[in-house]
């Protein structure tokens, strides 16, 4: 067996018999452990989360000070990507309609989760002169109390962020202009770096000023282009759903295999997509919600569930979108271009290019969004030195996932993900009883009036 094929079947190990059921399990626990927070207190994730974006700052308020919209914005721009395009349609057309729902489920779940991420990544982060930093690899050392998790935790998501996901993610970039619009990979490729690298040298402050008009912009673009699509086929949607739900609980053979293993593969791909879509319980977001400047580190935690709920509108569009028009049932389609598919059978060669241009900012936000996260683990590790070189690298890795191919890159992208979802799930159960005592304080001072 060669190196990809090593790297395939550990990472086949390591996701789809190991991590997938221990995020979900992870998910499950804190709904119960907190008494379904996502569904009690849903309309505190909304007011919480976007109440701050149509308020101005007050006179003599710090303008370096990140609100939770913008640390929202910039935890949404690393958790959109292509897979909430390419994901979504993988999943229907491995396993089944009914993948949808468990789609949703895993995402109800994953609220869980990422509340309480964000609720320690606010106690244990570290507020300094050019900004708050905080995330998994601070809540491990100072509330877990192990240094060598930390470190192996900031290790691997240092090599995420620096290296592969930085490649896949301008390859992806490539793929979507050169199909849309026939651009030469290489001159891609310095464009993406030249805007990546103004972005990036601008810190922390830019790069969530940028995602909090960029992100809106394309969140609510995608889903109208998506709702246009709905709307033509507004008399299929009550089959469509009928079909996820009962597919979802369907108990006959799949692909001649024995009964049952339908729904088995349902929960399997949806819930994998759900996970990987939203990313709870991967450690990327808490560093977002660290910068956020709020009252109480609960409110937070809402303002994390809301972005959970926010990509799952985006996989649940592209979900409709494809089952809608019927593209999954066509056979010789995989990931990307199922969807496409369905675009172009609407809107013909202007879909294609909403699409890709969808794409292109998706890819875009996700390593911008990712890259200040990155920088927080390099910060704490190497200090301002290791800040240069690590944007240098950032910005290298671009340019080159842009103009050569990565399949092996994607391989290892999902190996390191996977071995920093470890330390982070280790953290996120044995400092369970700290997120509760925050949620339950957090309950008392809103009874008492002390918060709105």
């Amino acid at each position: 067996m060669d190196v990809l094929g090593l790297v395939k079947a550990f990472n086949e190990i390591l996701w789809n018999s190991f991590l997938m059921y221990a995020l979900l399990g992870v998910g499950i626990f804190y709904t119960i452990y907190l008494g379904f927070p996502q569904i009690r207190h849903f309309n505190l994730a909304m007011k919480y989360a976007f109440g701050p974006a149509f308020q101005r700052k007050k006179d003599g308020e710090e303008k370096s000070k990140v609100n939770s919209f913008q640390a929202l914005a910039t935890a949404v721009a690393a958790q959109v990507g292509t897979g909430n395009v390419a994901g979504v349609a993988t999943a229907i057309s491995m396993g089944g309609v009914g993948s949808v729902f468990w789609m949703w489920v895993s995402a109800i779940l994953g609220m869980g989760t990422i509340f309480s991420e964000a609720v320690l990544a606010q106690k244990y982060r570290e507020v300094r002169p050019g900004g708050a930093i905080g995330g998994p690899a601070f809540y491990i050392r100072e509330g877990l109390g192990s240094r060598w998790l930390a470190l192996f935790f900031s290790i691997a998501f240092i090599t995420y962020i620096g290296f592969t996901g930085s490649m896949v993610q301008a390859n992806s970039i490539t793929v979507a202009l050169t199909t849309a619009f026939s651009i030469e990979p290489w001159v891609i490729g310095v464009g993406i770096a030249l805007v990546v690298g103004i972005v990036i040298i601008g810190g922390q402050r830019r790069i969530t000023s940028v995602a909090e008009l960029v992100v809106p912009f394309m969140a609510i673009a995608y889903i109208l282009g998506s709702l246009i699509i709905m709307v033509l086929y507004y008399d299929a949607i009550p089959h469509v759903f009928g079909e996820i739900f009962s597919e979802a609980f369907s108990t006959k053979a799949a692909a001649g295999g024995a009964a049952g293993m339908a729904i088995k593969y349902a929960i399997r791909y949806g819930v994998a997509r759900g996970l990987f879509s939203n990313e709870a319980g991967m450690g990327t977001s808490p560093h977002a919600h660290a910068m956020a400047e709020v009252k109480d580190p609960a409110m937070q935690g809402f303002v994390a569930m809301s972005g959970v709920f926010i990509t799952l509108l985006i996989c649940t569009s592209t979900a409709l979108v494809i089952l809608l028009t019927g593209v999954h049932t066509r056979s010789g389609l995989e990931s990307t271009a199922i969807t496409q598919e369905a675009f172009d059978m609407v809107f013909g060669k202007a879909g294609i290019i909403f699409l890709q241009v969808s794409i292109f900012f998706f890819a875009f936000t996700t390593i911008i969004g990712n890259y200040i996260f990155g920088e927080m683990n390099v910060r704490s590790l190497f200090g301002k030195v290791g800040v240069y070189v690590f944007r240098a690298v950032v910005i290298g890795s671009v340019f080159v996932g842009a103009i050569f191919a990565v399949t092996f890159v994607w391989e290892i992208t999902d190996t390191v993900t996977g071995l920093m979802v470890i330390p982070n799930i280790i953290a996120l159960i044995f400092l369970a009883p700290q997120t509760k005592a925050a949620y339950k304080n957090f309950l008392k001072k809103r009874s008492a009036g002390e918060i709105d």
